[in-house]
């Protein structure tokens, strides 16, 4: 892949583009989250996020964090270590199977869940005799968590590698 060095307006503008974009999607959202929080003054913010159920929130999104760093390290070390260190047939499943999170909507990712998982599927009974419940519980919020960040984990080298002309733009 070549890269481009040119000076020109195209390239300005292109950035400039990226650059609204990005502020329109992040940092106006964030900005008005905030101001949002802060409009009845610092007291009033204190005591909605020392509320019993925001605390509960926060505290069931840290123990969720914390199982799915857990899971994603040690499953996302094996599988960048056989995808990167070894030859077999179906390497390229692997990868494609670990990649396809990526393409797939968050709402079809819960309607996979809720089918796979609810009280509509063949695994419900076999669930409910065992005392699991996995949708609209932590176990469904993990799963949903390591389904969207896992693609992030295990990555394939040629993918992340930088080649050297890349670095040196600046």
């Amino acid at each position: 892949m070549n890269i481009r060095n040119d000076r020109g307006i195209i390239k300005w503008l292109l950035i400039g583009l990226c650059a609204i974009f990005l502020i329109v999607a992040l940092v106006l959202p964030l900005v008005y989250v905030i101001v949002t929080a802060l409009r009845d003054g610092w007291n009033e913010y204190v005591t909605a996020i020392s509320d019993t159920y925001a605390v509960k929130s926060i505290l069931l999104t840290l123990k969720v964090v914390l199982i799915t760093v857990v899971i994603n390290t040690i499953f996302g070390l094996y599988a960048a270590w056989l995808i990167t260190k070894f030859t077999f047939r179906g390497k390229k499943i692997i990868s494609t199977l670990i990649n396809l999170p990526l393409t797939i909507s968050p709402i079809i990712a819960g309607l996979i869940f809720v089918l796979t998982f609810g009280r509509q599927s063949f695994l419900y009974p076999y669930l409910e005799k065992l005392g699991i419940q996995i949708i609209f519980a932590v176990p469904g919020i993990v799963l949903a968590t390591i389904l969207v960040t896992f693609p992030f984990i295990s990555r394939d080298r040629k993918s992340t590698r930088l080649n050297s002309s890349h670095v040196a733009l600046s």
